[in-house]
C-alpha cells in the first residue's frame, strides 16, 4: 500500500527532504540558489577548502548563512593534520592523528582539539566531519593512514574520546567517522567499494571499540562508511544497510544521535547505486543526514535528491515518519549548537579544565608543542650549518587530502637556514637527477608512506648508496625501517610537523 503523504506535502515533506541535506556550493560567498533553499528549509551547507580564504571571509561566509538561518549547521572536514580546510593553502597549524596517538597523551589530544574547535566557533562553523576513529589495521591502506591515531584499538578509542571532548566543549558538534570502521582497507573509498573480510569477532574487538567509546562521549553525530563487510550485511555496504545503521549502531549500540553519510558522490556509492537511490536507501537504512558537495556542489544536485526523497515517500519506498525522525535528528543537533553560541561555549562533561592546556603552550600554540613531541629521530642529530638541498618525493596525494594543500619541510627548512633549496620528484624520478640538481649540498629526502609505494623506496636506496650523509624526513606512516644519516618521523605532514622537523636538522 502507498504510504499516505500530509495534505502539506508540498511544504512539510519538501522541507523535511531539504533539511537532511548537507550540500556543497562553490565560492566564498553563498549563492543566491543556497540561500533561497535555506529559506525552504535547507538545514545544513558543508564548507570545504574552496569556500575557505582567511578567517575574516569565513566568518563573514558564515554571518551571511545565518542571516537566512540562524541555526543552520555550518559543517566542514577539518581533521588537522593533512586534512585541512581552514589552512588549505598553508598547512595546518595541528598535527594530525597519527601524531597524537603517537605521543599518546589523552590531555595532549583534548588540548589540539579544544583549540582546533575554538578556531572553528570563532569564525561561525559549528559542526565538524571530525575524528576519525578507524583502526589503521592494514599499514597499506591509502586512504585513512596518517589520519588515525594509530593501529591499536585501546589507543584509538582513548583518543578518539579526548578528542571529541575538546572539540565539544568549544561548543562545536564532532562526527565520529566511518562507522563501522574503514582502517583494514586496502582500496580508497573515492575511489570503488573497499570491502572487509573479517568475522564478527575481529569487527567487535577491533573496529567497533573506538565507536562504542565515542557513543559513550556523547559525540554528537557519527559518520557511515562506503564498505562492504560481508559479515554484518553481505549485500549492502554500511552506508545504505539497515542492518549495520539501526540494528547494529541503534540498536545494539544505543546510539541516539545524528547518523551522516560519507559524500554520496564517492565512487563506492555513486558508480553503484547512483546519489538519488543512494540516499533512498541511506534514509531507509537509518541515516539521518545526507553529505554530498565535495564533487558535486550545485543547486541540480541538491533539487535531484530533494526530488528523490519526496518521491520515494510518495511511494512508499521511504516510510514518511523516517524521514521525519531523520529531520527531527538534524533539527535537534541545530538546536544544540545553537544553544551553545548563545550562550557560549562550556565545557562538557569528562573534559577536565586541568586538560585544556598542554604544558609549554604559553608562547607556543598547542599544535607546535604537540607536532615537536610527536617526532621519532633516529641517529646523529648534529645539526646542519649551510643550507641543505630538499628533495621532496611525492606521491599522487589521496583525493580526502587533496592536493592544493603544500606539505614538506622545504619553506621551514629555508627560514631556518636562508639558501636551503627544494626539488620535488615523482615516481619517474631518477636517481642521477636529483644528485645533479643537489649539487654539494647536503641532502635532505622527504618521503610520505615510503613503506607503500616501490619507486620511493628505490630512488631512496639509491640516494642513500651515494649519498650515505643524507637526511630522511618521513612524514607519512613510519612503517619503513629508519635510515640515512639522520632519520625523522614526523606522522603526518602538517605544516607543524615540518616546522618541528627542520628545528632539529637545523639545531633550532
Amino acid at each position: 500500500m502507498t504510504t499516505l503523504v500530509r495534505d502539506t506535502a508540498s511544504g512539510s515533506l519538501t522541507r523535511d527532504a531539504l533539511t537532511v541535506l548537507q550540500p556543497g556550493f562553490a565560492g566564498t560567498t553563498a549563492p543566491d540558489w543556497l540561500l533561497r533553499r535555506i529559506g525552504e528549509g535547507l538545514a545544513s551547507v558543508g564548507l570545504f577548502g574552496r569556500n575557505i580564504e582567511d578567517p575574516a571571509q569565513l566568518s563573514a561566509l558564515t554571518a551571511q548563512l545565518r542571516a537566512e538561518r540562524d541555526d543552520i549547521l555550518v559543517a566542514v572536514d577539518e581533521e588537522g593534520g593533512d586534512v585541512t580546510r581552514l589552512e588549505v593553502r598553508t598547512g595546518s597549524s595541528f598535527p594530525g592523528n597519527l601524531a597524537l596517538g603517537s605521543v599518546d597523551d589523552t590531555g595532549l589530544t583534548r588540548a589540539v582539539a579544544r583549540e582546533l574547535g575554538r578556531r572553528l566557533a570563532a569564525c561561525g562553523v559549528d559542526f565538524n566531519w571530525a575524528p576519525s576513529a578507524d583502526v589503521n589495521s592494514d599499514p597499506g591502506n591509502p586512504v585513512i593512514g596518517v589520519r588515525s591515531f594509530g593501529a591499536d584499538p585501546e589507543l584509538v578509542a582513548r583518543h578518539t574520546v579526548a578528542y571529541i571532548e575538546g572539540l565539544q566543549s568549544a561548543g562545536v558538534a564532532a562526527c565520529t567517522k566511518h562507522f563501522p570502521g574503514h582502517g583494514d582497507t586496502n582500496v580508497d573509498s573515492h575511489l570503488a567499494m573497499p570491502r572487509i573480510d573479517v568475522d564478527p569477532d575481529t569487527l567487535h574487538a577491533r573496529e567497533l571499540a573506538p565507536f562504542r567509546a565515542a557513543i559513550a562521549a556523547g559525540s554528537k553525530s557519527v559518520m557511515s562508511a562506503h564498505i562492504l563487510l560481508p559479515a554484518l550485511d553481505p549485500d549492502r555496504p554500511a552506508t545504505l544497510s539497515p542492518r549495520i545503521l539501526t540494528g547494529l549502531l541503534r540498536q545494539e549500540l544505543g546510539y541516539e544521535g545524528l547518523i551522516v553519510t560519507d559524500g554520496m558522490e564517492m565512487q563506492a556509492i555513486a558508480s553503484t547505486y547512483g546519489i538519488e537511490r543512494g540516499s533512498v536507501l541511506a534514509l531507509a537504512a537509518g541515516a539521518d543526514a545526507i553529505c554530498v558537495g565535495g564533487g558535486l556542489a550545485d543547486e541540480e544536485t541538491v533539487l535531484r535528491l530533494r526530488d528523490a526523497l519526496v518521491e520515494a515517500v510518495r511511494t512508499g519506498e521511504l516510510p514518511e515518519e523516517r524521514l521525519a525522525d531523520a529531520a527531527a535528528r538534524v533539527r535537534a543537533l541545530a538546536s544544540w549548537t545553537q544553544a551553545h553560541r548563545v550562550r557560549g561555549a562550556e565545557t562538557e562533561p569528562g573534559a577536565a579544565s586541568e586538560e585544556g592546556t598542554a604544558p609549554g603552550t604559553d608562547t607556543v600554540g598547542v599544535g607546535l608543542v604537540a607536532a615537536r613531541r610527536a617526532l621519532t629521530v633516529t641517529g646523529t642529530r648534529e645539526p646542519l650549518t649551510a643550507p641543505p638541498y630538499v628533495a621532496a618525493f611525492a606521491p599522487v596525494a589521496n583525493i580526502a587530502v587533496g592536493d592544493e594543500t603544500p606539505w614538506g619541510i622545504g619553506p621551514e627548512l629555508a627560514r631556518l637556514l636562508p639558501g636551503t633549496a627544494t626539488g620535488t620528484y615523482a615516481a619517474d624520478v631518477a636517481v642521477d637527477r636529483v644528485l645533479r640538481d643537489a649539487g654539494e649540498r647536503r641532502i635532505v629526502a622527504v618521503v610520505r608512506d615510503v613503506h607503500r609505494h616501490p619507486w620511493m623506496g628505490r630512488a631512496l636506496d639509491g640516494l642513500l648508496a651515494a649519498r650515505p650523509d643524507s637526511v630522511v624526513v618521513e612524514m607519512g606512516v613510519n612503517q619503513a625501517p629508519a635510515r640515512g644519516a639522520l632519520h625523522i618521523a614526523t606522522h603526518g605532514a602538517a605544516r607543524v610537523c615540518g616546522t618541528a622537523a627542520a628545528e632539529v636538522i637545523a639545531g633550532a
